[in-house]
């Protein structure tokens, strides 16, 4: 298991884990990101990564990101 940050653009990946206390995990999850879902890297710029889940495309900061493991 990574992290999403240590994913590449253009990579597909399944969501192991998400990290971080209650409420963040409950954030995540609204947003689409569960255990067993699928993830697709679309770019990695500076401060953030703009990701794809359930047909949305969904831009969150690489602190964030570091919270879902795959």
């Amino acid at each position: 298991m990574v992290p999403l940050t240590m994913m590449n653009a253009g990579e597909q990946c399944t969501i192991k884990k998400i990290g971080g206390k209650g409420e963040t995990r409950r954030f995540l999850e609204k947003l689409g990101f569960v255990v067993d879902g699928t993830v697709t890297v679309i770019a990695d710029t500076g401060g953030n990564m703009i990701v794809n889940v359930k047909d949305s495309r969904i831009a969150i900061g690489k602190d964030m990101a570091s919270k879902i493991m795959v």
